[in-house]
């Protein structure tokens, strides 16, 4: 049987993602996370969180790629370093962090176009 959460808990759980990730980077990598293509630095804050959902918030929207290769995977660490938040999807729409182009090369400029995290029913 699948487990539900009512919308109170999950906007707790989701504040508590939120603060745990806040300072942290966003990095974007190739399939695997085989490669990091762009790191983006999470604000202090964090974000904001709307009943289920975290919109992520960055110093800036647009960095330089540290590699090349096809963008298809990201993971959040905590300011520590720590990867605790793996397995997000990548693309240029409907997936969890949104960029430009998935197709990056070394030095160009990426952009986000969004990045929100969903709580699982």
């Amino acid at each position: 049987m699948a487990v539900n959460y009512a919308t109170p808990v999950k906007t707790s759980r989701m504040t508590a993602t939120r603060d745990h990730f806040a300072g942290g980077t966003l990095e974007i990598g190739t399939s695997g996370m085989a490669a990091v293509l762009a790191t983006f630095t999470l604000t202090a804050g964090g974000g904001t969180i709307s009943n289920d959902v975290w919109t992520l918030a960055f110093s800036a929207a647009s960095v330089t790629a540290s590699a090349s290769g096809t963008a298809a995977a990201a993971r959040i660490k905590n300011s520590g370093g720590t990867a605790n938040l793996t397995g997000l999807t990548v693309g240029t729409s409907g997936s969890d962090i949104n960029l430009d182009s998935t197709s990056i090369s070394s030095g160009q400029t990426v952009t986000l176009s969004s990045a929100t995290i969903a709580h699982a029913a």
